[in-house]
């Protein structure tokens, strides 16, 4: 007995470590969380393909699985997630359904959203559609490939279109069949390779353009960002003067119409007022002529107030004399300088 206890002992210690590894690895191919978890809900418009298992992860690292997708509301769809106990999630978290590979493997990427963090959010709550990103849409995915798909051979984009939807809705395909169809549009891209070249070329001097002009780009666009800041600010100042303005040229349209007659009355006589000063002209010129020294003259008689100031220097008159006639007679003088000079 002794002779077998040593053999036992050592098949016991292999059996154990291989049902050990053996669990060790079902759990990593199953993908099964061991660690407590706390569970979270997430609506999206379309998860397709998402499965219970899939990966949760937050910057590329995993925190936690899909545990079940469901319809709700009829046109939504409700993924079921849990993450590790020790990870916790902001109120704002985003929600997006990325590819994890080629063949059409999906996960969930929760990201920070655009509050502080600083409010957490609840077990069990849910993450509404307005936080959450479906996967991509193939059809903005190949609408992008329009101007290339041009000007290739449409038998080869219809095989390669093909091609990448089956491989990117997991619905079959192989990747060697893909890579095929992408070097025979590698090759049909080299035919075109002067073309490419002189977009290039067009390209960098465009860029080489705006590089030399980098201050003077960078100073447009700080001004255009504070020029619409502020516009923002004063929104509401800018729809008031633009309500007053239209309110303005309604009366403004409303006074017109009252002004416009004797406006062209005024017009006509403007017409007749200039026809006289031109047939008088020899008149207005001397007028103007000789205004100044009329106007130095009124002046000084008016320098003490708002009359005409007049000063008697001399006075005279004719008397009549029975026999003898009229006699002119001085009623007046003065000596003063005003009168003498």
């Amino acid at each position: 007995m002794r002779g077998l206890a040593a053999p036992l002992i050592k098949l016991t210690i292999f059996i154990v470590v291989t049902v050990l590894f053996t669990a060790v690895l079902g759990i990593s191919i199953a993908n099964i969380n061991t660690s407590s978890t706390k569970g979270y809900s997430a609506r999206f418009s379309d998860a397709t393909l998402v499965m219970a298992g899939d990966d949760v992860r937050i910057a590329g690292v995993r925190v936690g699985q899909v545990t079940d997708v469901k319809i709700v509301d009829r046109r939504q769809a409700q993924v079921d997630f849990e993450v590790d106990s020790d990870r916790t999630l902001p109120a704002d978290v985003t929600a997006t359904i990325k590819y994890r590979n080629l063949v059409g493997q999906r996960y969930i990427s929760l990201g920070q959203g655009t509050g502080d963090g600083t409010k957490p959010l609840k077990p069990g709550a849910t993450i509404p559609l307005d936080h959450t990103t479906p996967a991509l849409d193939l059809d903005q995915l190949f609408n992008g490939f329009k101007p290339l798909f041009a000007a290739l051979n449409p038998d080869d984009v219809n095989k390669l279109s093909y091609e990448i939807i089956q491989v990117m809705q997991g619905e079959g395909g192989t990747i060697d069949s893909l890579l095929a169809h992408t070097a025979s549009l590698t090759s049909t891209i080299a035919q075109k390779d002067q073309v490419i070249g002189e977009v290039v070329d067009n390209l960098n001097s465009v860029l080489d353009t705006v590089n030399a002009h980098t201050p003077q780009l960078n100073t447009l666009i700080v001004n255009l960002q504070q020029l619409v800041t502020g516009l923002a600010q004063d929104r509401k100042p800018i729809g008031d003067a633009i309500d007053a303005l239209g309110g303005l040229a309604d009366t403004t349209a409303g006074l017109l119409d009252k002004a416009r007659a004797p406006l062209k009355d005024d017009i006509a006589a403007l017409g007749v007022l200039s026809d006289n000063l031109n047939d008088n002209q020899a008149l207005v010129e001397h007028f103007i002529q000789y205004l100044p020294q009329k106007v130095t003259a009124l002046t000084s008689t008016a320098d003490y107030g708002s009359w005409f100031n007049f000063f008697l220097c001399s006075t005279e008159g004719d008397v009549t004399v029975p026999l003898v006639g009229a006699i002119n007679v001085p009623l007046t003088t003065s000596g003063n300088g005003r009168c003498t000079g």
